[in-house]
């Protein structure tokens, strides 16, 4: 309704993209499995044919994602398919690309091989206000990730969405570490709002999914477009479980924004641990600008101990912290970042994402593990 009070994140989660309630029928209806629908004559003329164009489930999951995005949201078979239907239509030879220089590191991938070799123009600069606003004359498309992985750098994302715009310029925004509930980039104006599903979204740590959202009717229908004709869609259940999960979103974020924060003050005062960065800790050199521009400051915190060998066997040592590479589920997981080489980090950095155990045995299995080295 026009001008009435938007709900507040924890209300909007749990109804986001429920059909209205029918006696005798489920809150959210079951996946739907087919390849093709009854749908004979026009098939203009029936909501769904053919199980490549579009799905109930998928429609219902986009109707969720699209209320907490302020926008309309097209669900993809990964973060990296959702990534590359931006970009892959976006850009002809010719066309510049800005994007940061610390960014995902596939995304990274695609702008330096499959782009740079068909002719588009890579500018990768900082994840920094003025690196990113320098290098956007002439350019096509700007790629944002802010708070950046793993950097967890931030950008002052309205300035940089006005000046691209007034230069010609989409803006895409990777949210996928902030999350909707943290920040709206279509609000601000932003032509994309990037996610992988697989992480905070889900939150279960059990699939693998993503989705853009946009404001603008005629760049949805090209991200569709794109979808249907490259076949990059999501599993009906893959979508149903990430619409069952996405409804805990508010809760999860809650628990896990808290103990991120808590880790960080804990791992600051420690001496035998540097650098440790998160947005929302003061004296962060992001703090003040994403207290400004968050609502939440995320799950992710970074930090360093001495050396690889000693980084690693701090995370052998710890109980409750699981070693993996991906962030934003329910358990504490952890990962010496530099053994992909490919981020510009010390051998001993950690990325580290706050799950929904008790801060205080989070904090208690992390002392013991440091103290051991």
């Amino acid at each position: 309704m026009t001008g009435a009070r938007r709900r507040g994140d924890g209300t909007r989660a749990v109804h986001a993209g429920l059909p209205a309630g029918e006696q005798g029928e489920p809150f959210l209806p079951g996946p739907t499995f087919a390849a093709p629908f009854h749908a004979a004559g026009d098939p203009h003329e029936v909501p769904f044919s053919y199980g490549r164009h579009h799905n109930p489930t998928w429609t219902r999951y986009e109707a969720a994602l699209g209320e907490i995005e302020g926008g309309q949201a097209t669900a993809f078979a990964s973060g990296m398919a959702a990534v590359t239907a931006i970009l892959l239509p976006a850009l002809r030879p010719g066309d510049v690309l800005v994007a940061p220089s610390d960014c995902y590191m596939s995304v990274r991938t695609i702008a330096e091989g499959y782009l740079s070799d068909r002719g588009v123009e890579i500018r990768l600069v900082p994840t920094a206000t003025d690196a990113v606003l320098d290098a956007i004359e002439g350019a096509r498309l700007v790629w944002l990730e802010s708070p950046s992985n793993p950097g967890l750098d931030v950008v002052d994302l309205p300035l940089i969405v006005e000046r691209s715009h007034a230069a010609g310029a989409l803006v895409a925004v990777d949210n996928t570490l902030a999350t909707p509930f943290g920040q709206r980039p279509l609000e601000i104006g932003a032509d994309f709002s990037m996610s992988s599903d697989s992480k905070h979204i889900s939150g279960h740590s059990d699939l693998v999914l993503g989705h853009v959202a946009t404001g603008d009717p005629a760049l949805t229908e090209q991200i569709v477009h794109w979808r249907t004709h490259t076949g990059s869609i999501p599993g009906p259940f893959e979508a149903w479980l990430a619409h069952r999960s996405l409804a805990t979103l508010d809760v999860r974020l809650e628990r896990e924004c808290a103990n991120a924060l808590a880790i960080a003050e804990f791992l600051a005062a420690r001496s035998d641990v540097s650098g440790v960065r998160y947005p929302g800790l003061p004296g962060d050199p992001a703090y003040a600008l994403a207290d400004r521009q968050m609502d939440r400051f995320g799950t992710v915190l970074g930090f360093e101990i001495e050396g690889a060998e000693r980084a690693e066997a701090f995370l052998d040592a710890c109980e409750l912290v699981a070693g993996a590479t991906s962030f934003g589920g329910l358990h504490t997981s952890a990962e010496r970042r530099g053994r992909w080489g490919r981020d510009a980090v010390a051998p001993g950095f950690i990325r580290l994402s706050a799950g929904c155990e008790d801060a205080d045995d989070l904090i208690a299995d992390m002392a013991a593990a440091l103290d051991r080295l």
